[in-house]
């Protein structure tokens, strides 16, 4: 498996990667969470001409996976990580992470951050395997709340959500 940079032409892959990932919510209640269209296209490539999106490909260099992520609070904070179900209990979620663990650390930048489902086996209890912390309310900076409030208007947080911290070095 190989991380690197996504390319513009594989966006729409990764919408696809990002659909298939969800519909697991379907089987725990969660079918507003699988129904939710993937972010737009124009806003993938915002992230991937920032140099912010990144894939994990299969053998043949096609992507399986991909994290995005954007700065926030002067930490990395993980937009999105989908890995395709086919692909799924790989290690490729984690290598994405880790991945973007050791970016962050080259460029000074001491955490990542994450908001998650609560109760979500697949979400916080794996995010807590892969380092993260849960972040107390009071200890959000601005534009982590900023993310929340987003969140929450997406109608998120029906289900117990929080914030995650994974600090660097």
């Amino acid at each position: 498996m190989r991380i690197r940079e996504a390319h513009s032409n594989e966006l729409p892959l990764l919408q696809e990667i990002e659909r298939a990932a969800g519909r697991c919510f379907r089987d725990i209640g969660m079918a507003a969470v699988a129904d939710d269209e993937p972010l737009p296209l124009d806003e993938l490539a915002r992230y991937q001409r920032a140099g912010l999106a990144w894939v994990a490909g299969d053998g043949t260099g096609a992507p399986v996976a991909y994290l995005i992520a954007d700065h926030v609070d002067g930490s990395l904070h993980v937009e999105q990580v989908s890995v395709h179900p086919d692909s799924a209990r790989r290690g490729i979620g984690r290598a994405l992470l880790d991945h973007l663990a050791d970016l962050a650390a080259a460029g000074g930048i001491r955490a990542l951050t994450l908001t998650t489902f609560t109760d979500v086996p697949w979400n916080a209890p794996y995010y807590a395997r892969c380092g993260f912390q849960p972040l107390a309310e009071e200890l959000l900076g601005p534009g982590l709340r900023e993310v929340r409030a987003r969140e929450a208007a997406h109608g998120l947080d029906r289900w117990p959500r929080l914030s995650m911290r994974r600090t660097i070095g």
